[in-house]
């Protein structure tokens, strides 16, 4: 899909607010189909935002729409670098 693409690109790009603002319009889309990349790419863009919370949240929305997404790798690496920090070791 044309617009997926476009978006891939402006996060590659790193213009990532503007990536999401897409993505939530693609979303609220009733005849948009391919959900699941649409947020498995709003995952991507919150991630490189350092927002976490929210780049698991629409991993999370991409597996339950398809399970075989990439969002579930995805996923699985920002919980694995989550658990890898020592939060205790940044609050001194």
């Amino acid at each position: 899909m044309k617009q997926l693409e476009t978006i891939k690109e402006l996060i590659n790009q790193g213009d990532i607010n503007k990536a999401i603002e897409a993505l939530d319009t693609l979303l609220t889309q009733t005849d948009f189909a391919p959900k699941d990349e649409a947020y498995y790419l709003r995952g991507n863009a919150y991630r490189k935002q350092g927002n976490w919370q929210q780049a698991l949240n629409n991993y999370q929305s991409a597996i339950e729409i398809n399970s075989e997404s990439p969002a579930l790798q995805a996923r699985k690496m920002v919980m694995d670098i989550l658990e890898f920090y020592h939060k205790d070791m940044y609050n001194q």
